[in-house]
């Protein structure tokens, strides 16, 4: 009878530790897929963390590159506007030379139309 309940015993002992032992090869399969996963998400991370670090500077480069194109659009600008300011200036000096021009001409032709008779009259 001790014999039996011995081999009772061992038959569920040796049932416990199959358990055991099946649970425990699906726990280090588990633990396996998730590190495989943890990896795939770092490698992931690792890449999008340069690629982040890429683009920041690449930002920073067409920043800096901007405030240039900016300072040389101002100084475009500035020399526009001074010969936009000379091109009036020439214009208006232009103008006041035209009307001397035709005052000169008028002039002209008066001392033209009045000469003409003093020569006829030597």
């Amino acid at each position: 009878m001790e014999e039996a309940i011995r081999n009772r015993i061992i038959l569920i002992l040796s049932i416990l530790t199959a358990i055991f032992f099946i649970g425990t090869v699906g726990s280090c399969g588990t633990a396996r897929k998730q590190k495989i996963a943890r990896d795939k998400e770092m490698i992931t991370r690792l890449g999008l963390e340069e690629k982040t670090t890429e683009l920041e500077k690449k930002v920073a480069s067409l920043v800096q590159e901007v405030e240039v194109e900016k300072a040389a659009h101002g100084a475009t600008n500035k020399a526009l506007l001074e010969e936009q300011l000379a091109a009036q200036a020439t214009k208006e000096e232009l103008h006041k030379v035209t009307k001397l021009k035709e005052a000169l001409e008028e002039d002209l032709k008066d001392a033209l139309v009045k000469g003409k008779p003093s020569k006829l009259k030597k």
